[in-house]
């Protein structure tokens, strides 16, 4: 069976404007889809070149593929299930900067390039004080990256239009920004000078950036029945979901230079990404939180299961439309659009998340993702939003650690663990929802304070272990 690289399959050649540090399976099934969906819809003509950023990557394997690779997006498409796969072609070439950190450097000195991305874990944007400039390569990403800009500064004697604009996609908040940070820090280390500083202040455009696309990644349990349909062998398949979203901030002029409105991409350039982050993590993460002990303790495993079951998918429903998204504060519609693009991508037939496996650290998720609109919806309403707090009631039961009679694998703090089993010892529901709701360390706030939330929770515990899940869901 033949390879697949540029010789077996129809690709077309890109002008290298895009360097990108990450090799991995999200940008290739992220950032680098969109760029292709642009090259081929509008003619961005954005090739990338591709930098290993750890020890340890794939880019002798993607330059084996000459950067091909295919990409299979499976979901829920305009109401219905859909999987379809295409071959990517915009990634032009790779580097190891360990083992070529020459041509690494030299990329600095290509004229045509204009953006940078990275996908370096959450743990990439990190300071390390042990680079050096002169390191080949230096040991963080931050400090490779200052030292090929640096390079271009000096390649280019500081041109005005030979800055960047940054793109960084990893999962901190305000990525952009503490990546510059880091980037100053390096320039004041190694005195790289005022010039320098003030090219990168007024020239290079950091962004802030929010990513959402689930990717569970290399199929490798499918791969033989992928191969024999594909006709060819690819070692760089890679699996996403159909919902994608981007959400960049950042001037004007950003936008002006990604023509992805054009091509119909869910990139959303802004000045302020926070309205977007929030909305991300009340709706998508807080009903995924809320959704757990429910569903688990009603009987069913899987998010998709608790979506389709009517009780239990009427409830998250309810939830999200009537008690989370009215504590937002973009339009209505765009946040109903959001909330049923969550529910499609809850209800994808080719993912199977199980509740059990997002229940880790249930505690601390509750406090930042669905307590934030607890809070708001009283303070916005002057009433309590009764299916979060059922929530929260039924999320005490599951830390009970028992679904009838069979034990659940519970994972959280060991202190959080201590508590609840120190608290179901006694068995006592009252004390029960006054310990917990009384404990700051968990939530931050007392919230027996709130008038009549203790009483309401109380009841919803009561009728959970006295009637069980199903009878006090329906009764809800």
């Amino acid at each position: 069976m033949q390879e697949l690289n540029r010789n077996t399959a129809n690709a077309n050649t890109y002008t290298e404007r895009i360097i990108q540090f990450g090799e991995g399976n999200f940008l290739r099934a992220f950032a680098n889809w969109m760029i292709h969906e642009m090259n081929k819809q509008v003619h961005f003509d954005a090739g990338v070149v591709a930098v290993q950023p750890i020890n340890q990557g794939l880019i002798e394997v993607l330059n084996e593929q000459d950067g091909l690779y295919t990409l299979y997006l499976n979901g829920i498409k305009n109401g219905k299930a859909i999987s379809e796969h295409q071959i990517i072609d915009c990634i032009q070439r790779g580097i190891n900067p360990y083992e070529n950190h020459a041509d690494y450097l030299a990329v600095a000195e290509n004229p045509d390039l204009r953006f940078m991305i990275s996908n370096t874990t959450e743990a990439g944007i990190a300071y390390n004080a042990n680079d050096k400039l002169y390191d080949a390569p230096q040991s963080s990403f931050p400090g490779k990256l200052t030292a090929f800009l640096y390079k271009r500064f000096q390649t280019f004697g500081g041109a005005s239009d030979k800055g960047l604009i940054l793109i960084p996609c990893e999962l901190i908040d305000n990525n952009g920004a503490q990546l510059k940070e880091i980037i100053l820090k390096y320039a004041d280390d190694w005195n790289l000078g005022e010039a320098f500083v003030e090219w990168i202040n007024e020239d290079n455009i950091f962004c802030n950036t929010l990513v959402d696309r689930i990717v569970p990644g290399y199929p490798r349990a499918k791969m033989d029945t992928i191969t024999e349909a594909l006709g060819y062998k690819d070692n760089l398949v890679v699996e996403g979901e159909q919902f994608h979203l981007w959400v960049i901030e950042g001037p004007k002029s950003v936008k002006e230079e990604i023509p992805a409105e054009a091509c119909g991409l869910n990139i959303v350039f802004t000045d302020n990404q926070e309205p977007y982050r929030t909305r991300k993590v009340r709706i998508l993460n807080g009903a995924h939180t809320s959704l757990v002990p429910v569903g688990y303790l009603y009987g069913i495993d899987k998010v998709r299961e608790s979506i389709e079951d009517d009780v239990v998918g009427g409830f998250i429903k309810a939830a999200i439309f009537e008690e989370i998204c009215p504590t937002l504060d973009l339009p209505e519609a765009e946040l109903n659009q959001f909330a049923n693009d969550v529910l499609d991508r809850f209800k994808n037939p080719y993912l199977e998340h199980a509740l059990i496996s997002i229940s880790l650290n249930s505690t601390s998720k509750y406090k930042t993702r669905v307590l934030p609109s607890v809070l708001e919806f009283i303070k916005r309403k002057g009433a309590l939003p009764n299916r979060l707090l059922f929530s929260l009631a039924a999320l005490m039961a599951f830390y009970k650690g028992d679904r009838n009679g069979e034990e659940i694998p519970l994972k959280d703090d060991q202190s959080a663990l201590d508590f609840f089993a120190n608290q179901w010892s006694s068995n006592d529901i009252a004390a029960i929802v006054k310990a917990t709701l009384s404990n700051t360390i968990f939530w931050g706030v007392d919230l027996t304070s709130f008038d009549g939330l203790e009483a309401l929770v109380y009841n919803h515990l009561k009728a959970i272990t006295e009637k069980g899940m199903q009878t006090a869901l329906k009764e809800l």
